[in-house]
């Protein structure tokens, strides 16, 4: 990418977003667009159009997804279905009308069968049913990046598609209705350590285990593959992953540590436990020459550290 092109960011506002923008701007990029929820509205078509053109895009990166935890996935499955059709697809159909140059779509790993072969492979994609918990926003996700490639089959356009596995950092959502795994418990580890409670309660098991990239390696990432290869070069998607992955089991004892608590941990079996396994098969995205860097304990404590400082405590 240019370093004066026009570039859109969907989601600027977001954990990815705002470590990307942080690192595009380290990198010297001056034009960048990242207009915020009320500024425009991805569901609006007709003004994601009018916004594409207006601003003369050169490049967009569509990071913009309704999220939430396994709460709200299970509460509102027709909502992150819909909205995210939605967004990507007035995204992505104003990219492919206005012709810009690139686009870059952010998916993840949910697209993967609830049953799939571990490690996940690219090739394992529609291979079995999804997991129900988060159904809708899989579906979303899966449609974004077939869409991205029927439309470079069709059109020649230059869409490529990453999918990272689960994401945490620093601007995430703490809020425990909308926050995942490593950020819900960082604030309950928190304010149980506040509030001197004897234990705190873990959704599971703790058997099942996750793998997880800091939000400064999937910005990485993005970065990477934006400016180093094309769609042509590239499979559909490409997996963005650490390599490793970690029981929750595990997790919440590393987490515990990081917060300074000292109480005792229970684990809820009468909750989901969601996959009993999932870790991303990233052997082509090293083969491309990514990889990667930052190991789970010192990402945690980074995003500790953020969350202390900026005061983000939710109940």
């Amino acid at each position: 990418m240019e370093k004066d092109s026009a570039i859109f960011i969907t989601g600027g506002n977001g954990m990815v977003g705002r470590s990307l923008i942080k690192r595009l701007q380290k990198e010297g990029y001056t034009n960048l667009l990242p207009p915020n929820s009320k500024e425009l509205d991805l569901r609006d078509k007709k003004k994601v159009f009018e916004y594409v053109k207006k601003n003369n895009i050169h490049y967009v990166l569509h990071l913009a997804a309704r999220v939430g935890g396994i709460q709200e996935n299970i509460k509102r499955p027709a909502e992150f279905l819909y909205e995210n059709l939605e967004m990507q697809n007035n995204v992505i159909e104003a990219s492919r009308q206005y012709k810009i140059k690139k686009l870059l779509f952010l998916g993840s790993s949910c697209i993967y069968p609830t049953e799939c072969p571990q490690p996940m492979m690219e090739e394992h994609l529609l291979s079995g049913k999804l997991e129900p918990t988060n159904e809708g926003y899989a579906l979303a996700k899966i449609s974004g990046l077939k869409l991205c490639e029927y439309y470079n089959k069709q059109y020649g356009t230059n869409f490529i598609c990453l999918m990272p596995p689960n994401l945490y950092g620093p601007n995430d959502h703490f809020d425990l209705k909308r926050s995942h795994v490593i950020s819900a418990l960082i604030t309950k580890f928190h304010n149980a350590k506040e509030n001197n409670e004897s234990f705190v309660e873990v959704w599971g098991s703790g058997k099942a285990r996750r793998e997880f990239l800091y939000v400064e390696d999937i910005a990485d990432a993005i970065l990477f593959f934006m400016n180093n290869y094309d769609s042509s070069e590239l499979p559909p998607f490409v997996n963005v992953g650490s390599g490793k992955d970690v029981s929750i089991a595990e997790l919440v004892e590393t987490i515990k540590e990081v917060v300074g608590y000292t109480g005792k941990i229970r684990f809820d079996t009468t909750k989901p436990d969601g996959m009993m396994k999932k870790l991303i098969d990233s052997d082509k995205a090293k083969a491309l020459g990514w990889s990667a860097k930052t190991d789970l304990r010192r990402g945690l404590e980074e995003t500790y550290r953020w969350y202390k400082e900026n005061k983000r405590h939710e109940a």
